[in-house]
């Protein structure tokens, strides 16, 4: 297997897409290096079943530039404010750094956004006519995918190789060839991802499931307060709690 540069980036999150995208390029013989960006917010479960199933993946912890690591925990209080559907700062950070200069594989399908399928076709027309669009890479909500893009703000060309897959065809492929998966998927779970992720509709359901993730995000939340009151920004929340509520209830 290459490593750093004489394949193809797999980008690697644990998830049923990401295994099938794996296997696809196991089965295709081509010479790739799989990398899982810890985000500090994904199910144990999922971390446990990476480490387990997966050992040639390449974990990729975010830093700054002076080489801290980056976390959801640090992430909230430095940016004064809670990751929400339309500032979804957290993924830029924690989720889609790396494979610069690179071209990079990811399990990103239409199948898994309505608003995405409802756009593909205008998407892929529009993309036609400039291919130097610029454009995001977000792996979870990239409602403007498409099989092969270069993506000029991030130096690097993305391959979607399952994106026009739907989920039954995403099982029917793991059931066949008798791929191994996250147990999660088997207790109710149709997405995996970052616990209390914006982007969830479980979010409130996911929390519960991980006491220790909500109070993680209540510590988060009281530094982002402190910060807040120390720069004299001004807010209606008074609490951690304050904070939490608004961004589980919209």
């Amino acid at each position: 297997m290459s490593r750093g540069g004489g394949g193809y980036y797999l980008a690697f999150s644990g998830g049923k897409d990401s295994v099938v995208i794996k296997a696809l390029a196991d089965m295709a013989g081509v010479k790739y290096d799989a990398h899982y960006n810890v985000t500090s917010v994904d199910p144990p479960e999922l971390v446990n079943f990476i480490r387990e199933h997966h050992p040639d993946v390449e974990w990729d912890f975010p830093r700054d530039k002076d080489g801290k690591r980056i976390t959801m925990w640090n992430l909230i209080p430095q940016r004064k404010f809670p990751p929400t559907r339309t500032k979804r700062y957290c993924c830029d950070f924690l989720k889609e750094r790396g494979g610069e200069g690179r071209f990079c594989v990811m399990g990103v399908r239409w199948a898994e956004s309505a608003r995405r399928r409802n756009n593909r076709a205008g998407l892929e027309i529009n993309f036609q006519k400039d291919k130097e669009k610029t454009v995001s890479v977000d792996p979870d909500n990239p409602d403007n995918a498409v099989m092969v893009r270069p993506c000029p703000t991030k130096s690097k060309n993305v391959l979607n190789p399952i994106i026009d897959w739907s989920n039954e065809d995403v099982w029917e492929f793991i059931k066949r060839y008798d791929i191994p998966y996250c147990k999660l998927y088997d207790q109710g779970y149709d997405r995996l991802g970052c616990v209390g992720c914006p982007m969830s509709s479980n979010a409130k359901e996911e929390l519960k499931a991980y006491p220790e993730f909500e109070q993680a995000y209540l510590k988060a939340f009281e530094r982002m307060l402190d910060i807040r009151r120390e720069n004299e920004l001004e807010t209606t929340w008074k609490t951690a709690q304050d904070v939490m509520d608004w961004w589980l209830n919209g």
